[in-house]
């Protein structure tokens, strides 16, 4: 059994992975155990959507703080997945889409040399500052990521034209089509 970490802290993230996490938890046969940690980067906004689901956490890091930076926010998320990271060992780190979590956890389990796994990979606008921070976080996780599951062959093509190897990028779909299912 390999132990999966899914980490995300915002309400989109949360909207597109806990049908990832449902499907997992129902399916041990896989041979995935997953466990899910939050950042709570998007504290409340979060907790409504995990409530929605019925997905509890296995750990929270509780970083959302009042007026924080994208600076202070980037530092204590990248120290925080990095600690709990230590603790867990996963054999790999799922995250999804472009915030500052994604980008965070991305880059903390790559300091770890435990594989990344980005779910909507390839999304790209061509312009690092729009949206901004967004744009940069999308191409950084690329870039450190190991498995690039786009939603779209355009995203996938992106992915392709950067040096991505093939082998490593899947066209999935967008998994907020699973979460419109179940709701």
């Amino acid at each position: 059994m390999k132990k999966v970490s899914l980490i995300f802290g915002t309400r989109p993230e949360a909207i597109k992975l806990c049908p990832l996490v449902l499907a997992l938890r129902s399916n041990p046969a896989c041979g995935l155990v997953p466990h899910v940690c939050v950042t709570g980067q998007h504290r409340q906004m979060l907790d409504q959507v995990l409530e929605v689901f019925g997905v509890k956490p296995d750990a929270d890091l509780a970083l959302m703080h009042p007026n924080q930076t994208l600076a202070s926010l980037t530092a204590r998320a990248v120290t925080g997945v990095d600690q709990y990271l230590s603790e867990q060992k996963p054999d790999v780190v799922v995250v999804q889409g472009d915030t500052t979590t994604a980008f965070s956890a991305a880059l903390a389990s790559f300091y770890r040399r435990i594989p990344v796994g980005h779910v909507e990979a390839g999304l790209r606008t061509g312009n690092r500052f729009s949206p901004f921070p967004e744009e940069v976080n999308r191409v950084i996780t690329s870039r450190v990521a190991d498995y690039h599951f786009a939603p779209t062959r355009w995203a996938a093509d992106n992915l392709l034209r950067e040096g991505v190897e093939p082998g490593r990028v899947f066209v999935t779909g967008n998994t907020v089509i699973d979460a419109l299912h179940y709701a």
